[in-house]
C-alpha cells in the first residue's frame, strides 16, 4: 500500500501537467501546421532552438524577456520553413530535417562564444517561477493540482481551446483547414493559400518556440544540448493520435505525460525494475499510439505534404 501511494497521489497528477506542458504545445503546433497542409517534423528543432534563445535571453535581460525571445525565434523557424515548404515548394521532409539538424549544431557552436567556458550546456539562468492561485490553491484535491502551477503551464492549456475556437469557430480557421484539405477550390474562391500556410506554419514555430522556452527557464534552470529528448516529434505522435484537433491532442499529451511523471515517480520509490525501462515508456507508448491505435483510425488533411502551385 505505501509503494501504491508513492506511485498514485496528487503530486504525480501535477506533475503530469508540467511534463505535458511542452509535448502539448509542440502538439498544438503541429495541428496548426498540418491542417493548412505543410508537415511539420521540425517541430523538435524549433522547440530546441527556442529553448536556447529563451535561455540567452534570460540570462542577459531577465527570464520573461527570454521567454518572448525564445517564441520570436521558434516562430523564426516556422517562418524559415514556411518559405522552404511554400514558396520554394522545397520537399516539407527534408526542409524539417534541415531545421532539426540546425537546431543540434548551432547552439552548440554558440554556446561556447557567449559564454566562455562552457560547452554543450549554459550557465544556469534566470526562471520564470510558479505561481499561486488565490481560492483555488485551498481547494482540496484540484488546489494542489491546478493551484500552484508555472504560468506557461496555464497558457498551454488555455491556449487548447482557443486554437479550438480558431480553427473550427472563425472564418481563419475555415480558410487554414480549407487550404490543408482542397486548396485549388479555396484559391477558386479567393482565399490565399501561401498566406493561409504562412500563418498557419509560422504560429506553429511560435507555439515550439514557447513549448521549448518552457524547458529552459521554467521546467529547468539552463539549457542543454537535445533537451528537448524527442518532445517535438512525440507532440507530432499525439497530434496524430487526437486526430488533428486540440482536444485530442490534449487528452494524448496527458497520456504521455502521465506515463513520464509515472516513470519518476516508480524510480524515486524503488521499485525493482531496471530505470532504463522505465525512461522507455512515454516513447514505447509513441508507438503504440501510432503503431497499434491513431493508424487504423486517423485521417490526415487531403492536401497535407503537397505543395500548391
Amino acid at each position: 500500500m505505501e509503494l501504491l501511494s508513492k506511485l498514485f497521489n496528487l503530486i504525480i497528477v501535477a506533475s503530469t501537467l508540467r511534463i505535458a506542458t511542452p509535448i502539448l504545445l509542440a502538439s498544438l503546433g503541429g495541428v496548426m501546421s498540418e491542417r493548412s497542409g505543410v508537415i511539420n517534423i521540425g517541430l523538435e528543432g524549433m522547440m530546441l532552438m527556442g529553448a536556447f534563445a529563451a535561455a540567452a535571453g534570460s540570462y542577459f535581460l531577465g527570464p520573461w524577456p527570454g521567454l518572448l525571445f525564445g517564441v520570436l525565434v521558434g516562430g523564426l523557424m516556422g517562418l524559415v520553413h514556411a518559405f522552404m515548404s511554400v514558396t520554394v515548394r522545397a520537399n516539407q521532409i527534408i526542409s524539417a530535417t534541415a531545421i532539426n539538424i540546425l537546431a543540434v549544431g548551432l547552439p552548440n557552436i554558440l554556446v561556447p562564444i557567449i559564454w566562455p567556458g562552457h560547452f554543450a550546456m549554459t550557465p544556469v539562468v534566470p526562471v520564470i517561477n510558479d505561481i499561486n492561485i488565490p481560492i483555488i490553491e485551498n481547494i482540496p484535491v484540484i488546489g494542489p493540482v491546478i493551484g500552484h502551477q508555472n504560468p506557461i503551464v496555464y497558457i498551454a492549456f488555455i491556449l487548447v481551446p482557443v486554437i479550438h475556437f480558431v480553427l473550427f469557430k472563425t472564418r481563419l480557421g475555415l480558410r487554414i483547414r480549407s487550404v490543408g484539405e482542397h486548396p485549388r477550390a479555396a484559391d477558386t474562391l479567393g482565399v490565399n493559400v501561401y498566406r493561409m500556410r504562412y500563418i498557419a506554419v509560422t504560429t506553429s514555430g511560435l507555439l515550439a518556440g514557447l513549448g521549448g522556452a518552457f524547458l529552459s527557464i521554467a521546467y529547468q534552470s539552463q539549457f542543454s544540448m537535445a533537451m528537448t529528448a524527442g518532445r517535438g516529434f512525440i507532440g507530432l505522435a499525439a497530434m496524430i493520435f487526437g486526430r488533428w484537433k486540440p482536444f485530442g491532442a490534449l487528452i494524448a499529451c496527458l497520456i504521455f505525460g502521465f506515463a513520464d511523471a509515472f516513470q519518476a515517480a516508480a524510480q524515486a520509490a524503488g521499485v525493482p525494475v531496471p530505470p532504463d525501462l522505465f525512461l522507455a515508456l512515454p516513447y514505447v507508448l509513441t508507438l503504440v499510439a501510432l503503431v497499434g491505435l491513431a493508424g487504423k483510425t486517423a485521417v490526415s488533411p487531403a492536401a497535407n505534404g503537397k505543395p500548391y502551385v
